[in-house]
């Protein structure tokens, strides 16, 4: 009681100290009896009230009640229980201090941090491990990263949870390069090396994207025999990711002995970032025959490599997968199949998934607009914007504008918009680009270039393609040859302009001028994006893709298109012929007449049925209007 009075203490937590004498033989089981109700039962009242019949509680007791006000999310609720047990004379122990100070951190209070590390030091606890560790955490998050590393300086005692600590907060303040020396610190100074540190020091590498910083990561791992612990090589395996080294990820991968759901799920998802879809349909493939079931992350990993591979069987398979097993209530994977079948040209199905769900955040919202707006369903797309903002659980980000302004400008909507672009508080380039290919494609020039100078956006290559696009569709000449003037001068190197230009030549039967340029492209060593298509034939997804010729009838296929193009290359010179024997988007052209010449070249398929599907899913190719 000497030491507690003694005490400088925040106002409202001083005691009123009493000298209560009275003692209750079963002070100790009713103690019991608290912690028992606040770990099994989780009824804080009823707690409350056993607790509030003991004279004289014990510490356990009123450190387990605080430590469930935690668990519930009430650090509010901690405190007040704080300052009725020094209401009542119980003394603070170790664990007590700890776990208020993470409550005042919760509550933002960094004065009441400072009064209770007073009383920590007064108390003689601040050499204790947890008790140094939370006012690091305090300090480093309430007062930033260098009072924290101060006091942890200062401290008598480092633990390797307090070395951890530091390197979380540099970490918080995106200040991964300094988290890394703290890590090498500790191996120079031969500090205790445990898995929570390498996996700390894993993600510092990852936020860095530096492979050097990794390899000296790992070689740490592998020196304190860490590698194999699981939690340790999922966190070396995402590092790997991260640094862009699928290589090195997959070998690690492979020679890891024990591999759970989120070892699977990183080297899916690593493929995926990558964009080598089909690698991560095998891998996801190869995960359930191994036993590994999938969880709602796995799923929502995978689904984007279902959408850009085309791979509609796939993806209804995995959908089916997450409505049996009871994933699909999961809000993310409801996004992610949402996404899927949007992307993969089933809008529909899209749909039905959307009404389905019982919850919507503001992704389900964007993805069905965006989805709409990509199938040239503009007008739906608005209204989905309307009813959205009618649910008042629901407010739209930069994305969902972005998505809305995509579906006016393909349902050519100017005044709808104008208005959802004014009620954008912080506009980005996307959303300046799509307003600009608004107007444009409306024909509104002088308006698309007043709104360029107004917003100073004339130095943005997104922005001057938007402007250049609505020039092709009024062939308005003048103003697109100024804007490509402008392109080239930002962007000097860039293949995607090359192409645009062959197109504007080709378009005004410049031939050998657009001849001459593909010459120039090759030999500056611009290399335009690479292209994939894909189409599902016979529950097989064939692939065709820029410079590949992994498919087995590639050779034959792209033998019999270069002599289909040249019949159209004399049909497209022949003056007024109205076709164009360049497109803007070339790479892609050339691998979806490859996939309509495989179908074609079926001898399983009538020709009747293979333009029905290549009406159907190519929308008609220009290629094969000379000859339809």
């Amino acid at each position: 009681m000497d030491v507690l009075s003694s005490t400088r203490m925040p106002i409202f937590l001083k005691p009123e100290i009493s000298n209560c004498t009275s003692q209750c033989k079963c002070s100790l089981g009713r103690s019991s009896h608290v912690t028992g109700s606040t770990r099994c039962h989780g009824e804080l009242a009823l707690t409350h009230k056993v607790l509030d019949e003991i004279p004289l509680p014990d510490t356990f007791a009123w450190n387990s009640l605080i430590h469930t006000h935690l668990s519930n999310r009430d650090p509010g609720g901690a405190l007040s229980i704080y300052h009725h047990m020094m209401m009542r004379g119980a003394r603070p122990d170790c664990r007590t201090l700890p776990r208020v100070l993470t409550a005042s951190r919760i509550c933002g209070d960094l004065f009441l941090g400072k009064q209770l590390h007073g009383q920590a030091i007064k108390l003689g606890f601040f050499d204790e491990h947890y008790v140094i560790t939370a006012l690091i955490e305090i300090y480093g998050r309430l007062d930033g990263i260098e009072a924290g590393k101060w006091l942890f300086d200062k401290s008598p005692r480092r633990n390797s949870v307090a070395w951890t600590m530091i390197l979380k907060l540099y970490l918080l303040e995106n200040k991964p390069e300094l988290a890394i020396n703290v890590f090498y610190q500790m191996v120079e100074l031969n500090a205790r090396i445990d898995s929570v540190v390498l996996i700390t020091a894993a993600g510092a590498c990852g936020l860095l994207k530096s492979v050097e910083h990794g390899r000296r990561v790992h070689h740490v791992a592998r020196k304190f025999q860490l590698e194999s612990d699981i939690l340790v090589s999922n966190s070396l395996l995402k590092m790997h990711i991260d640094c862009e080294r699928m290589e090195d990820a997959r070998g690690f991968f492979n020679q890891m002995t024990t591999k759970d759901v989120i070892s699977w799920t990183e080297i899916v998802c690593g493929y995926v970032k990558k964009g080598e879809f089909n690698e991560a349909l095998k891998l996801f493939r190869k995960m359930n025959m191994d036993g590994i079931k999938p969880d709602s992350l796995s799923i929502s990993s995978v689904l984007p490599a279902c959408a850009r591979t085309v791979a509609h069987k796939n993806g209804k398979e995995i959908h089916g997968y997450s409505l049996r097993n009871g994933i699909d209530n999961d809000l993310v994977v409801q996004n992610a199949t949402m996404d899927m079948y949007a992307k993969s040209g089933l809008v529909d199905y899209a749909l039905k998934v959307f009404e389905r769900m019982k919850k919507r955040d503001v992704i389900s919202w964007t993805v069905m607009i965006l989805g709409f707006s990509l199938h040239g369903k503009g007008e739906i797309g608005v209204e989905f914007f309307c009813r959205m903002e009618k649910d008042q659980r629901v407010e739209a980000d930069q994305f969902t504008y972005a998505a809305v302004l995509h579906c006016c400008t393909t349902a050519c909507k100017v005044e709808e918009g104008k208005f959802y672009f004014n009620c954008i508080k912080k506009p980005n380039i996307t959303h300046y680009a799509l307003m600009v290919s608004l107007l444009a494609r409306a024909g509104l020039f002088d308006e698309a270039r007043s709104f360029i100078e107004e917003h100073h956006i004339e130095r943005h290559a997104g922005v001057l393609r938007a402007l250049l696009d609505g020039c092709w569709m009024h062939h308005r000449r003048n103003i697109g040859k100024q804007v490509f003037e402008q392109l080239f001068d930002l962007e000097p190197r860039d293949a995607e302009n090359y192409a645009l230009l062959s197109k504007s030549y080709s378009d005004n039967e410049k031939w050998d001028l657009a001849d001459k340029l593909r010459e120039t492209i090759m030999g500056t060593g611009s290399k335009p994006k690479k292209a994939y298509s894909w189409i599902e034939f016979q529950n097989k997804v064939h692939v065709f893709g820029t410079g590949d010729i992994s498919h087995p009838r590639s050779e034959g296929i792209y033998t019999e298109l270069q002599c289909l193009m040249k019949k159209v290359k004399a049909e497209a010179q022949r003056p007024g012929s109205g076709f164009s024997l360049h497109d803007a988007d070339e790479e892609r052209e050339m691998t979806s007449r490859a996939c309509v010449l495989f179908l074609l070249a079926d001898k399983k398929v009538p020709h009747k049925k293979a333009r029905e599907l290549h009406h159907t899913a190519l929308e008609r190719h220009w290629l094969f209007q000379p000859f339809s």
